[in-house]
Order: C-alpha cells, then sequence, then structure tokens
C-alpha cells in the first residue's frame, strides 16, 4: 500500500520526468532546425531563396503598377537591386512602363536610349504619356519582360548569362528578347539600314503582350484568327517549315529553327512593319522577297486583308505610327 509520503515523492519524481522530456524534446527539435544541413534542407534553402527572389520581384512590380501609369523617365540607371545576379554583367538600365531595356557597358548610350525610344513608342504609340494599351502592359510585366542588349550574338558573357538565367526561363516567370548593338541603327531610313530594334523589340510585345491578352485573336497557336491568317499567306497549314512553299504564298520564311508559333511571331511582325512603312525604302523589296512579299502598307492591304483587318481594328491597339526612338509624350 502507497503511503501519502510515497505517493507525494512518486508525483514529484513524475513531474521531474516530464519537465525533462521536454527539455529533451526541444533539444532535439532545435538540432535539426539549427544542424547540419542535410541534403532535404539544402533543397529546402535553395527553394525558399528562389521564392523569395520571386517575391521581391512581384513586390517591387506591384509598386509600379500602384503608381500612375505616366510618361516613364528615359534615363539610364543602374541595375535594380531586386534583378537576379546574372543581370549584373549589365551596366545601364532603363525602365519602360515597368519593361526594362539592359545594356552592357560597350553599348553607346545614343543606342540604349534608341533601343528604349522604339519600347516606349510601341507601347505608348500616340506619345500621349499613357500606355495604349494597360492589359498588354500588365502582361508584360507579369513575366518581367525584358529586352537585354549585348554588343554582338555568341559572345561567351551572353553564353555565362543565359547559363546564370536559365532556372528562370525554365520556370516561365520570366521573358527575354535579345538586340545586339551592331544591329541598332537609329535613323535608320535615312541611311537605307533596316534597325533590327523594330524586329525584336516587337517580338516580345506580341509572344508576352499581344498574345496572352487576345488569345484568340493573337495567340501564337493553331487556329487563332492570326493563325489562320498565317496560313493562308504560306499557302496552307505547315507545323513545320516545309522544303518549299506552295506558289502563291507571300510569306515563306524558311528558318527551320522556327515552329509553328515563332512563325506567327514573325508572320506579325512583318505585317505590322510593312503596314506602317518600315519596310518600304530602296532596295528592301528585293533583300526580303524570298521571306515576305508584301512589303508596303497597300501590298499588304490588297495582298493579305485578313492580317491587314486585324491590325488595324482599333480594339486591339496595335501600332499605327512606325516608331523612330525619339519618343516625346
Amino acid at each position: 500500500m502507497i503511503t501519502k509520503r510515497q505517493l507525494t515523492i512518486l508525483l514529484v519524481l513524475a513531474s521531474f520526468l516530464l519537465f525533462a522530456c521536454g527539455l529533451f524534446d526541444e533539444e532535439y527539435d532545435d538540432y535539426y532546425d539549427d544542424g547540419p544541413n542535410t541534403s532535404e534542407t539544402y533543397q529546402d534553402d535553395e527553394y525558399a531563396e528562389e521564392e523569395e527572389y520571386f517575391e521581391e520581384l512581384e513586390e517591387a512590380q506591384n509598386e509600379e503598377l500602384a503608381e500612375p501609369a505616366g510618361s516613364p523617365e528615359l534615363s539610364i540607371e543602374s541595375i535594380p537591386e531586386y534583378a537576379d545576379p546574372a543581370f549584373e554583367v549589365f551596366s545601364q538600365y532603363i525602365d519602360v512602363f515597368g519593361i526594362g531595356v539592359y545594356a552592357t557597358s560597350d553599348i553607346p548610350e545614343n543606342k540604349v536610349f534608341h533601343a528604349a525610344g522604339v519600347m516606349a513608342q510601341y507601347l505608348d504609340n500616340d506619345e500621349d504619356g499613357l500606355p495604349d494599351d494597360s492589359a498588354v502592359i500588365r502582361a508584360l510585366q507579369a513575366k518581367q519582360a525584358s529586352i537585354f542588349i549585348f554588343a554582338r550574338p555568341d559572345s561567351r558573357a551572353e553564353e555565362e548569362f543565359f547559363e546564370g538565367i536559365e532556372h528562370l526561363l525554365d520556370s516561365g516567370k520570366l521573358a527575354l528578347q535579345p538586340l545586339y548593338g551592331e544591329e541598332i541603327v537609329p535613323n535608320s531610313a535615312a541611311q537605307g539600314e533596316f534597325d533590327a530594334s523594330l524586329e525584336e523589340i516587337f517580338h516580345i510585345i506580341s509572344n508576352t503582350g499581344y498574345a496572352s491578352v487576345y488569345p484568340d485573336i493573337f495567340g501564337e497557336q493553331r487556329g487563332t484568327a492570326i493563325a489562320d491568317a498565317m496560313d493562308t499567306a504560306r499557302g496552307g497549314y505547315f507545323e513545320n517549315v516545309p522544303a518549299s512553299y506552295p506558289a502563291g504564298a507571300w510569306y515563306t520564311y524558311d528558318d527551320q529553327t522556327c515552329d509553328y508559333a515563332c512563325m506567327i511571331s514573325e508572320y506579325h511582325y512583318w505585317a505590322i512593319t510593312s503596314l506602317l512603312g518600315g519596310q518600304n525604302y530602296p532596295g528592301r523589296s528585293d533583300e526580303i522577297s524570298h521571306e515576305w512579299k508584301l512589303n508596303t502598307a497597300e501590298k499588304l492591304r490588297e495582298g493579305d486583308p485578313a492580317i491587314y483587318e486585324l491590325l488595324t481594328d482599333p480594339q486591339y491597339h496595335n501600332p499605327t505610327v512606325l516608331p523612330d526612338g525619339n519618343y516625346n509624350p
């Protein structure tokens, strides 16, 4: 029979044991929380860092969206603090309605400003200081859309940059378009040369902006309005670039690396720049005839009424004036 004294001692011992077990559990938890990283905790840390990066990007983007969508200040700035470390290869940055223009130090400032001006004029074509289509702007911002400029293609610096951002591109949360300093031609019309800024900058706007906001119209897959128009222009539906195009086709782009979505993007570019007069100068028609034959607005209206109607429909806010890089809201 247990006496009161023995019962008291047992209760004290039980309380002590419970207290000790609590300390052991706490030390056990602390060891695994603060102890050496296992492969699992290392992966968790990597995941947390990436999530933190995207949270910072989203926060910065939301701050920009919260501000009035006024005229962008086209000034060269330092690279944003929230940018991935891979972007440190660039030393020049211009923000255009939340879309970035990045350039390396060897790109002349006038070319950086020209590219930013072309971007601004495509997005604010009437130059009233406000984006023509706020939905397109939001779509571009949602993908962190940016133009990056190296002096020339296939440099080691560009290769290292792509290696550094591969994980971001794979995530689908980042949209980038290259443009090279050697192909940027300010005042190109007077020089009788084509300014590649008109092409590459429009590509990211159409791929990431128009295709997202108007998926049934400008979506880059079979069955959309622009895809149907393109199939007519190519003389039929071709999932891949054919060995030869049917007689009578006026869009005959032959780059074998260009898939169906890419072909739509190129078609949109050819049509809009022809409509705006960007392909109409001496010698240009012969230069591009192996890819595109309707190089003027009049030829486009008569030869491809389907795409002409889409691009001139005001509800889709396609540009009506060819950018020259001199943005003056």
